[in-house]
Order: C-alpha cells, then sequence, then structure tokens
C-alpha cells in the first residue's frame, strides 16, 4: 500500500498534508502582501495579482484542508460548495449592480 500526502476515504489526512497547505497558504499570503508593501507594480496589475492569489489560495484550502475533490465520495460536497460559490456571486453581483444603478440615477442632472 502506497503512502500519500492526501486524505482517501476511510483513511485519515497525514500530517504532510497539512504542513504543504500551511506552506502554500503562507506563500500565497505574503506575495500580495509583499506587492503591496513594495509597491512592486501598478494598481491594477496589483489587484490581478491579489485576485489570483486568492483563487488559488481557495483551491488550495478547499484540495488541502478540507479534502474536497471530485471523487465519488466527495461529489455532493463539492457541489454544495460550488452552489454556495455560484449564491454568493449572485448575491454580490446583484447588490453590487443595484448600487452601480442607484449611483447612476443620483447623478442624473435636471430629474
Amino acid at each position: 500500500m502506497s503512502h500519500s500526502d492526501d486524505a482517501t476515504p476511510g483513511h485519515a489526512p497525514t500530517a504532510g498534508a497539512y504542513i504543504t497547505g500551511y506552506l502554500l497558504a503562507l506563500v500565497l499570503t505574503l506575495i500580495p502582501f509583499g506587492a503591496v508593501y513594495y509597491e512592486a507594480f501598478s494598481p491594477g496589475v496589483m489587484l490581478l495579482v491579489i485576485a489570483v492569489t486568492a483563487v488559488l489560495q481557495l483551491g488550495v484550502h478547499l484540495r488541502l484542508f478540507l479534502h474536497l475533490d471530485m471523487s465519488q465520495e466527495q461529489r455532493w460536497n463539492t457541489i454544495s460548495v460550488l452552489f454556495s460559490v455560484f449564491t454568493i456571486f449572485v448575491m454580490v453581483g446583484g447588490t453590487l449592480w443595484l448600487f452601480y444603478s442607484l449611483y447612476a440615477r443620483h447623478m442624473m442632472v435636471g430629474y
């Protein structure tokens, strides 16, 4: 039986998987902090760096800490996380759309 750093059904995750996840999360946190602190990029590129590292860190947390994957045992957990992400996207997107619409209507001159 081969040893793996990943959690398999019926087996506890190893310390190596947690250490790997911790180190990846630490690096993915320090990258945007360093970019902002040292003003390494323009503001637009800085936002892109922050967004990309945030998405990568989300993937690290889901995979290495929550042990979500597309295996048959984890399928419903993964579907519920995807539904939650979709719901949050709709709520935040709808709120931003509403605020922008209200702002644009209040800035109309003569009405």
